[in-house]
């Protein structure tokens, strides 16, 4: 009970944009790697590198991003999904969100690397924890409409069920891809254990509300 008690306990409710205080460091590391390449190699998450002693990657690699679209992209997930995440948790709880669900996408991945033997991998990028957010959004506003690619319309809680079974498929079919569809999953597995164990939220009965 102790231990519930102190995983559960609440954050004084604050709102200071957060969302774009991530979006700031995103973009301000991605300029300085522009500038400087070794500031990306040193963020990004390198098998080799972690092994090495370089932990910190599995955190920083979600700050690191490939270009400029890779940016523009994670960044757009992080606005739209993030702002009203964080509008309905509080700046706190939403940091711990994102960034415990990024963390924990990156551990896993890590893992997965190094148990396929795949050492010459470079993760980067936000993916994993705006994918974790697109989760708490769907669980937050079960009602609310997506419109997909700013024209089809679609139920929040069906647009993370269609992200997870395509990121599942192309999983499962190994398709050779510059894209970390695990690191992917790894968000929404991250995001669905945060709800229960931290907020005592069942996130599926959420999304199956109508």
């Amino acid at each position: 009970m102790q231990t519930n008690s102190i995983l559960r306990r609440p954050f004084r409710f604050r709102f200071f944009n957060a969302t774009l205080y991530l979006i700031a460091a995103n973009v301000l590391i991605f300029a300085l790697g522009y500038v400087w390449p070794m500031v990306t190699y040193a963020l990004a998450l390198s098998p080799q590198a972690v092994m090495a002693g370089w932990v910190w990657q599995v955190f920083t690699y979600m700050f690191a991003h490939a270009n400029l679209t890779h940016l523009l992209v994670n960044m757009l997930g992080l606005f739209f999904f993030g702002t009203p995440v964080e509008r309905t948790l509080g700046s706190l709880e939403f940091l711990l969100y994102y960034l415990l669900s990024g963390t924990f996408a990156g551990i896993a991945s890590f893992a997965i690397y190094a148990f396929s033997g795949a050492w010459n991998t470079m993760l980067l990028g936000a993916s994993g924890a705006v994918f974790a957010l697109l989760l708490a959004f769907g669980v937050l506003y079960p009602k609310a409409m997506v419109y997909l690619y700013g024209i089809i319309p679609i139920r929040a809680p069906l647009m993370v069920i269609g992200y997870t079974a395509i990121e599942i498929v192309f999983t499962l079919l190994g398709a050779a891809s510059s894209v970390a569809h695990l690191t992917h999953l790894a968000g929404f597995v991250a995001g669905a254990a945060y709800f229960p164990v931290r907020l005592g939220m069942n996130p599926f009965k959420r999304l199956r509300e109508r």
